[in-house]
């Protein structure tokens, strides 16, 4: 089986991480990933915001999302570093591009031996009243909104990846 089919098999959210922060070079591997994901079009439109777990935008979007949630919690498992995905809010393929470019980091991720979690419960924050605020905080580009974001770092916990049900899911015709 080939190494990208093992990393699938194996990758699973990692919701619990150790304070140590990934090498450079990890993150750069981990970028490369993301940013050589396909495109609709090529478009090459997905911009990615790296920041470290302890910024305090991060601590900003956290209390956004948790108003009114009972109980509040984390919503990147106090990973050490987060990615944020804006893309073009005009184009329509933003989403699913964003979508990919996340799978590219993580399956890269699992291959550095890193945990990873894909991160969408924001998007109401993100999107929301303060949504222009994060635009800047984050540095988006002109006219780019948050698409999704990616938690990731060495796992302190492990969980086994997810099992499915290829009679139920999959229909061959």
């Amino acid at each position: 089986m080939s190494d990208i089919l093992k990393a699938i098999e194996r990758r699973s959210s990692t919701r619990g991480y150790q304070k140590e922060r990934p090498t450079e070079d990890e993150l750069e591997c981990l970028l490369r990933a993301g940013l050589q994901a396909p495109t609709a079009a090529n478009r090459q439109e997905i911009h990615i915001t790296v920041l470290d777990g302890d910024s305090p935008v991060l601590a900003e979007i956290e209390a956004e999302k948790n108003k009114g949630m009972v109980p509040p919690h984390n919503f990147y498992y106090e990973a050490p570093v987060v990615m944020i995905l804006s893309g073009d809010a005009g184009f329509h393929w933003s989403a699913v591009d964003a979508g990919i470019a996340v799978e590219n980091i993580c399956l890269a991720a699992e291959g550095l031996g890193l945990g990873s979690l894909i991160i969408g419960c924001i998007r109401d924050a993100m999107g929301g009243e303060k949504k222009e605020y994060f635009a800047r905080a984050l540095d988006f580009p002109e006219g780019y909104e948050y698409q999704i974001a990616v938690a990731v770092g060495y796992k302190a916990v492990s969980k086994e990846p997810h099992t499915y049900d290829m009679e139920k899911n999959v229909s061959r015709l």
